[in-house]
């Protein structure tokens, strides 16, 4: 579907599926000021009935929306539902959204990989409808940008993949490391970790303090290793190691991989830039990068080093969480499907 896009003109009706947690929050952030979309419907199954100005105050003035439970005629009119679930529950009601959505974009992890074994491995428990899986296209958009623009069903990268992999890529693509041994280590702000209760995400428990979790188990392991081998060609093998972090938001990545060739920082600078620069939201970086200069916007900064003495490339990379690790990208995958601009309501 092709839509003029105008300031002045409504032109994509969307439907937020889980507005209450931090990422749906932040869909709703980003799309009241998209020029060319209407958020007509959001649910929430535990807040259903209240206002989304009374549960966050910061939409004061600016929302007059009230959370809904999802039902089928409710999602008359609507040209695109976003889902923020956590994973396992987007499997339950996609397929329903498919019959009466055009267009779906999941933010959760059920549609990111295509072998359910996989999934269930990781994700622990069983996926219950895998003949979507095929049919899922993986939206980031740096390596599926015109598949992203003709799917039914767009599978949001999640937050520590979108930033390894955006880190790592070009590198891989053009033979500069090693694919096998690959160590990458992410420092996560804890609203990366939803927003239901939990000792463990408590403040007296978060801040002044850093821990790390799911050491080789973690579930975004085989998102990275698997799309990183989809874009390249070749195997890939990683180490990831996830931390909390005492931020509300923002990931900063640290990957290390054997040099293959002989390059030079500035040589490797070009390459990078080069191989992102029909990408708006990357931004290659001379300096280190730091969280604070990509908080609250869709840009991936990275920055490169050579550590001669073991000859391995460093690479280091940092999103926003919930904006181009989350909600972020998934208006950037809905700007695709929807022939926008690809920066609509995100500069």
């Amino acid at each position: 579907m092709q839509v003029l896009f105008s300031r002045d003109t409504v032109v994509v009706n969307a439907a937020i599926i889980g507005a209450s947690g931090y990422s749906g929050a932040e869909l709703l952030r980003v799309l009241s000021s998209h020029p060319g979309v209407r958020v007509r419907m959001v649910t929430a199954a535990s807040s259903a009935g209240q206002r989304v100005d009374a549960l966050y105050p910061a939409f004061a003035g600016q929302c007059d929306l009230t959370y809904g439970e999802l039902v089928p005629e409710g999602l008359d009119g609507i040209d695109v539902a976003f889902v923020a679930l956590p994973s396992g529950e987007a499997m339950k009601i996609v397929p329903l959204l498919k019959e009466k959505v055009g267009r779906v974009v999941d933010l959760g992890g059920d549609f990111r990989l295509r072998s359910p074994g996989l999934y269930e491995e990781y994700y622990r428990h069983r996926h219950t409808a895998p003949e979507l899986l095929a049919h899922a296209v993986y939206g980031l958009p740096e390596i599926n940008r015109d598949s992203i623009a003709g799917a039914p069903l767009v599978a949001n990268p999640g937050c520590y993949p979108t930033a390894a992999i955006l880190a790592i890529l070009p590198a891989l693509k053009h033979g500069i490391i090693n694919p096998g041994g690959i160590v990458i280590n992410s420092l996560s702000g804890i609203s990366g970790a939803g927003r239901s209760a939990s000792v463990d995400m408590s403040f007296a428990e978060i801040n002044e303090n850093v821990r790390a979790y799911k050491i080789g188990t973690h579930q975004h392991i085989p998102e990275i290793e698997t799309v990183l081998a989809g874009a390249s060609d070749a195997p890939v093998s990683v180490s990831f190691v996830p931390h909390l972090i005492p931020i509300t938001r923002g990931i900063y990545t640290t990957a290390h991989a054997g040099l293959a060739v002989a390059l030079t920082v500035a040589e490797l600078l070009t390459v990078y830039e080069e191989f992102y620069a029909s990408h708006p939201f990357v931004r290659i970086t001379r300096q280190v990068p730091q969280i604070l200069a990509v908080t609250r916007t869709n840009f991936c900064d990275i920055g490169i080093a050579i550590e001669s003495r073991t000859n391995q490339l460093i690479i280091m990379s940092v999103i926003d969480n919930l904006v181009k690790g989350a909600a972020g990208q998934a208006v950037q995958n809905m700007n695709l499907m929807f022939g926008l601009p690809e920066t609509a309501g995100l500069k």
